[in-house]
C-alpha cells in the first residue's frame, strides 16, 4: 500500500494540480473562494520573489472594519469583505481593488452571541464568500445563506436554514464556507449538508443531518474530489468524515473521526484515492478509499499522534505541512505518516497557500511567515508583520497580497 501511494503521489507531481469541477473563474488574476482558486491553498501561474521582509512589502491601503473572520474574495477591481457590526448586523462590503474605497455595501440582521467557552474567538461572521460568474454568495452566522448581485450588492436572495428547515440555530454559528460547484451551491448548515440552486436557492436536499443545536453545525467545508474515479463531495461533519454523490446527496461512504466535542474542523485533504484529516482532540489520520463493484470501502493507511486545530493542511513533494492544535507547525510524509520535524509554538492559527516548494503562512499574531518546503528540516527564510490579529484567510495574486486584519482590509505589494 505504501508503494501504491508514493507512486500517486509522484504521478500527481508530474500532471500539476487539477483544477475542481464547476469552478468558477478558477485563474492567477482571482481568489474567488476560500482558499484560492482550487480551494486547496496552492496559487499557480506566477513565481513568488524568494525574498520576504518589512522592505518588500509595500502597504497599497488599508480600509478600517469591523471584526470578521472571513477571508477576502478578490475578482476583477473588487475585493469583497464581511464584518459583524453593533454585535447584531452582518454587513458585506466591495472595495476598489486600486484604493480601497467603497462601493456599495449590504446588510442584514444576523449576528449571535457564542456559548461563553468559546467567547475568545468572537461572536462575528466566519464563513468565507464565494464568488460565481456576477454573484456573490454569503454564509451568515445564523445559517443564513445570502446571494448577493455583486456589482451593485443588492439581494438576489435569501435561505434561512433554521425558518426554513426548522433547523436550530447553531451554537457557534455558521463556519463552512459555501462551494460552487456546476449549477449549484453546497453548503454545511441547517444540521446538514445542503445543495441549492444558485440561481433561485431553491433548496435541492440534505444529507448527513446531525440535528444542529450544540451538538450539531459542522465547521469543515466541502470540497470536490474525484475519488476511485467517481467524481464526489467530500465533507467532514462533528463526527465523520464522508463522500456523498452531489446528484442526489446519497452517502457513497463514511469513516468516524473521533475528536473532543466534535471539533473535526479541517477540510478533508484528497491524494489521489486517500483521505487525510486531523482533529483537536484525536489523531492526525490518512483514509484509503476504495470501490469494488459498487461497494466501498474505508482504511486506516496511518495514524499520528499529531491534532490539527482549524488550520488546512498543504501537501507539497509527498509531505504534509500541518499548522497544530499545540500551536507548533509538523511535516508528516504523506505515504507512511513518519514525522519528519515539528517546530516551536507559534500563535493559534495559520492561514497558509504555497506556490511551489515556498509556503506564506499568515499567523494569528499578525506575522507573515515564508517557508521553504523541505522535509529535511523546518526553514523560515523570512518574515513581516502585517496585522495585529488574524484569523481570516491570507489571498495572494500575483505580487498582490490581501490580509484581512481583525480591525481592518490591507493590500500590500510584494517587491
Amino acid at each position: 500500500m505504501d508503494c501504491h501511494l508514493s507512486t500517486i503521489l509522484a504521478a500527481l507531481l508530474i500532471m500539476g494540480p487539477l483544477l475542481p469541477a464547476g469552478s468558477a473563474e478558477s485563474h492567477a488574476e482571482s481568489w474567488t473562494q476560500w482558499r484560492g482558486p482550487q480551494r486547496d491553498g496552492q496559487v499557480l501561474g506566477s513565481t513568488w520573489p524568494q525574498q520576504l521582509s518589512a522592505d518588500r512589502l509595500t502597504l497599497k491601503w488599508s480600509v478600517p472594519q469591523g471584526p470578521s473572520y472571513s477571508g477576502p474574495i478578490v475578482t476583477g477591481d473588487r475585493v469583497f469583505v464581511t464584518e459583524t457590526k453593533n454585535k447584531k448586523i452582518e454587513v458585506v462590503r466591495a472595495l476598489d481593488r486600486a484604493t480601497g474605497e467603497q462601493v456599495w455595501e449590504t446588510e442584514w440582521e444576523g449576528s449571535l452571541t457564542v456559548p461563553f467557552f468559546a467567547a475568545s474567538n468572537g461572536s462575528w461572521i466566519r464563513s468565507t464568500p464565494v464568488f460565481d460568474h456576477g454573484r456573490l454568495y454569503v454564509a451568515g452566522m445564523r445559517d443564513v445563506l445570502v446571494c448577493l448581485d455583486a456589482e451593485s450588492g443588492r439581494i438576489l436572495w435569501k435561505v434561512d436554514f433554521p425558518a426554513t428547515t426548522g433547523s436550530a440555530v447553531p451554537s457557534f454559528g455558521c463556519a463552512s464556507s459555501p462551494l460552487i460547484h456546476g449549477a449549484f451551491v453546497f453548503l454545511q448548515a441547517g444540521g446538514s449538508l445542503a445543495k441549492l440552486n444558485k440561481e433561485t436557492g431553491a433548496i435541492v436536499w440534505q444529507t448527513l443531518k446531525d440535528g444542529g443545536g450544540m451538538t450539531g453545525g459542522a465547521f469543515s467545508s466541502p470540497i470536490v474530489a474525484t475519488i476511485a474515479g467517481v467524481e464526489q463531495l467530500v465533507v467532514q461533519t462533528r463526527t465523520k468524515m464522508a463522500g456523498v454523490n452531489p446528484d442526489d446527496g446519497s452517502v457513497l461512504w463514511s469513516q468516524n473521526v473521533p475528536a473532543f466535542r466534535g471539533m473535526n474542523i479541517l477540510p478533508p485533504t484528497v491524494i489521489d484515492d486517500f483521505v487525510f484529516t486531523s482533529s483537536y482532540g484525536g489523531r492526525s489520520t490518512l483514509y484509503e478509499i476504495a470501490l469494488e463493484g459498487s461497494t466501498w470501502t474505508v482504511e486506516e493507511a496511518w495514524r499520528h499522534k499529531s491534532q490539527g486545530y482549524m488550520s488546512s493542511p498543504l501537501v507539497i513533494d509527498e509531505h504534509i505541512y500541518l499548522h497544530l492544535r499545540n500551536q507548533r507547525f509538523v511535516c508528516l510524509n504523506a505515504t507512511t505518516g513518519e514525522e519528519r520535524w515539528t517546530t516551536k509554538p507559534y500563535g493559534k492559527y495559520w492561514s497558509m497557500v504555497a506556490n511551489n516548494d515556498t509556503i506564506l503562512a499568515l499567523d494569528q499574531r499578525g506575522e507573515l511567515l515564508m517557508i521553504k518546503a523541505s522535509p529535511e528540516a523546518f526553514q523560515l527564510v523570512g518574515s513581516s508583520t502585517v496585522a495585529e490579529d488574524s484569523w481570516a484567510h491570507l489571498a495572494i495574486i500575483n505580487n498582490e497580497l490581501f490580509v484581512r486584519d481583525l480591525k481592518a482590509m490591507k493590500v500590500f505589494v510584494w517587491k
